[in-house]
């Protein structure tokens, strides 16, 4: 059975039942309903249009779960007319033939709605949109599946009463999208591997220069993948890394994606950060790296979002292109408290030769850091000076 092509489908069977006059909510449910029942139906008896296949049976899916709605508030109904109280009846829905139309950026938009959590956004993409059951996201998410759905349930709530033909915000989606990429892998489902299929889906559904960019970014920081990495799990930095273990053709995809969108001269900040990255990808070597260049392109960045953290990761730029030193200088205009600031501090004290100050900072920014492997590498970068000085 073809996992993709299922995924690929639900916004699609989605949108088809929204328009039909299903609420978002309940028909959502139906779709997922639905594909546990390709899983069980198609491996022995595949359909000639799976498409169509998926309509139909989330439809009485949907129906079904309607009528059993109905007979239900009629019960209560009755209760409600011995006590006198009044009474409103559901009206079933008619399966009117769905219009020729491709909803599925508007499902993006739907799933990136202002109104809701990064995190409650990032779920529901990834069941309305991407296909995933709230099994699949809850084990990447390390939490529990009561957890996911609840989340999930509350996500639809908050969506159900908005119109597929509002307009919506494509970089909001696209931010979903970047958080989902960076989750990278966990469970059975791999998070930066969909992130990228979806945000292909959505290139093909809008002509963007930033959704291309985002797409770009995704293939170029992707191709480095295996290569993060050593094989007892600890992490190895980029000027580390075994380059001839990149995948060249994600980057020279990407590298061509990135140009096609800047040639559009609408620069954004995904454009931006694509394009590091793909000065990044193209040196044969860590020494070869066009840190000038990328000094350059975090200028641009600063000014397209005006964010410290790209102050920060500009400050380690500008000390391999002028120096630790000017580094430094750049690093101390910036609060202290932003995270990774230390270990930076560390990285550039290290490379100005001051190796007390910066085991020091090393051990500091080890006890700071949100996740165990950059716990540990920083904790074995603070071990390495301290041997040395010894």
């Amino acid at each position: 059975m073809d996992e993709v092509l299922i995924r690929s489908l639900t916004p699609h069977v989605l949108g088809i039942l929204v328009r039909r006059g299903a609420d978002f909510a309940a028909a959502e449910d139906a779709v997922q309903d639905a594909l546990v029942e390709a899983v069980r139906v198609w491996p022995a008896d595949p359909p000639r249009d799976p498409k169509g296949w998926l309509v139909a049976v989330a439809w009485r899916k949907f129906l079904d779960a309607t009528k059993a709605n109905v007979a239900r508030r009629r019960r209560e109904d009755v209760v409600d007319a011995e006590r006198g109280l009044p009474s409103d009846h559901d009206v079933e829905p008619a399966p009117d033939p769905a219009p020729a139309v491709d909803d599925t950026l508007q499902l993006y938009f739907l799933c990136a709605h202002p109104a809701l959590t990064p995190s409650s956004a990032v779920a529901l993409t990834l069941r309305a949109v991407g296909g995933l059951t709230t099994r699949q996201i809850a084990q990447a998410y390390l939490v529990p599946e009561a957890t996911m759905a609840q989340r999930i349930s509350r996500a639809k709530r908050t969506v159900s009463g908005v119109r597929f033909d509002q307009p919506g915000d494509v970089a909001t989606v696209l931010r979903v999208l970047y958080l989902v990429f960076n989750e990278g892998y966990s469970g059975d489902v791999d998070l930066a591997a969909e992130a990228i299929r979806l945000t292909r889906q959505l290139a093909a559904a809008v002509d963007h220069p930033e959704v291309a960019g985002l797409l770009a970014l995704m293939l170029l920081h992707h191709a480095r993948r295996a290569a993060r990495t050593a094989p007892d799990g600890s992490l190895v930095p980029l000027a580390e890394q075994d380059r001839g273990t990149w995948d060249t053709e994600s980057i020279a995809e990407g590298v061509v994606i990135l140009q096609t969108a800047l040639a559009r001269d609408r620069l954004g900040e995904f454009q931006a950060q694509a394009a590091i990255a793909a000065l990044h990808a193209d040196a044969l070597t860590a020494e070869e790296t066009d840190w000038v260049q990328i000094v350059e392109w975090y200028d641009e960045l600063e000014l397209l979002t005006d964010s410290p953290v790209v102050r920060l990761n500009r400050a380690v730029a500008v000390g391999e292109a002028d120096g630790p030193r000017a580094g430094l200088a750049a690093l101390a205009s910036l609060d202290d408290s932003l995270p990774r600031h230390t270990a930076v501090a560390a990285y550039l004290h290290e490379r100005d030769g001051d190796l007390a100050v910066a085991a020091r900072l090393y051990a500091e920014a080890a006890l700071k850091a949100p996740n165990l492997a950059e716990r540990e590498h920083l904790t074995r970068q603070a071990a390495r000076l301290n041997a040395r000085r010894g």
